[in-house]
């Protein structure tokens, strides 16, 4: 059974059409006891890949598929990783429905050209950064504003591969939740401890990743509140 209404398929095979460029492959990672939403996810993911030839899926069994999931940095399921030309960076875990799916459309879009829509002064600014940087965005699929800083943070993680970004859904992994004190989303959290509480502007998710790294270089690590 399709997921998508007509219209809307047919509105996201004239999308990917205008705007895949290189092949992108969704690594998937999935089992079948125990998993509340991994069944759900690859039909998304399923629905996803036969939207154009250019989308492929890989579907790999978390239990049995140890070492390609380790290859992957897939800890949790359900779990995604998106890779274009090369390995971006970009994850998602948990199922990324409601608010969340066009964050998933717009990972596959700039997995495949291996570009973003980011300044020029942000782009810039990252290539500078030399270290390996895990962020974390934390997410429901009822929030509006967090597909803002997951899509943010993709585009971080292709501009740079020391970054890897993921977008987690927080009421599948509570154990996440609590781990960081998630009490709204979006909570985007950098190298397991700088936290960010809302949706920011580019220039402002900027400056904290750069700030955060330089807590850690000196042992302080904290959270920045936003309105």
């Amino acid at each position: 059974m399709a997921l998508l209404r007509e219209e809307d398929r047919q509105y996201l095979i004239n999308f990917f059409n205008e705007k895949l460029v290189d092949p992108v492959k969704i690594v998937y990672f999935t089992q079948k006891l125990e998993c509340q939403f991994c069944e759900d996810t690859r039909n998304i993911y399923e629905e996803v890949s036969s939207l154009n030839p250019k989308i492929t899926l890989e579907v790999y069994n978390f239990t049995v598929d140890r070492d390609k999931a380790a290859e992957y940095g897939i800890d949790k399921i359900p779990g995604a990783a998106i890779i274009g030309k090369e390995d971006y960076g970009i994850r998602f875990f948990g199922i990324p429905s409601g608010y969340e799916f066009m964050s998933l459309v717009e990972a596959i879009v700039h997995a495949s050209r291996g570009e973003t829509d980011l300044e020029e002064t942000t782009k810039e600014k990252l290539r500078t950064l030399n270290q390996p940087v895990h962020i974390e965005v934390l997410v429901t699929p009822t929030c509006p504003y967090c597909p803002k800083m997951v899509t943010m943070a993709h585009q971080f993680a292709v501009e740079n591969p020391n970054i890897r970004a993921d977008m987690v859904e927080v009421t599948e992994f509570p154990h996440i939740a609590n781990k960081y004190s998630v009490y709204g989303v979006p909570k985007t959290v950098i190298n397991g401890g700088h936290g960010i509480e809302g949706a920011v502007p580019e220039h402002v998710f900027l400056e904290h990743l750069f700030s955060s790294l330089e807590e850690e270089s000196g042992d302080g690590k904290g959270t920045i509140i936003t309105p």
